[in-house]
């Protein structure tokens, strides 16, 4: 039960991080301000008790770079380009089905877990 309960928990972690990626799909480079949102994904290792979470990285641009879009009556763009965000919201949609998939596992795995126990007290009786 604690190794279902500990992948339920990384699962939504992961959904509430794929949630901030779909968020700022949209979101670009103020003119001479930082970079625009870089994707976020979240990295899980198995431990002892189950899945842990080993920490959040931003995606490096060299695997999927900013979109540059050509838009000169914008007040942000630099040389008549705007740079956008490297989330793609597609992308983002299947990895928010597959954590719901493995969170919907999870939560299976957990309940056979209860009935079994619950099964073996009944033995007991």
């Amino acid at each position: 039960m604690r190794i279902a309960a500990s992948g339920m928990t990384a699962e939504r972690f992961r959904m509430d991080v794929i949630s901030s990626n779909i968020a700022n799909a949209n979101s670009m480079q103020i003119k001479g301000g930082a970079e625009p949102y870089r994707r976020r994904d979240v990295i899980l290792q198995s431990g002892k008790d189950g899945v842990e979470i080993r920490g959040v990285i931003q995606e490096p641009t060299e695997q999927r770079p900013f979109r540059r879009v050509y838009d000169p009556g914008n007040p942000n763009a630099v040389e008549g380009y705007v740079t956008y965000t490297n989330v793609e919201p597609i992308f983002e949609m299947v990895n928010m089905m597959g954590a719901s998939r493995a969170y919907e596992a999870n939560v299976a795995a957990f309940n056979s877990a209860k009935s079994m126990f619950r099964s073996a007290l009944n033995i007991g009786r």
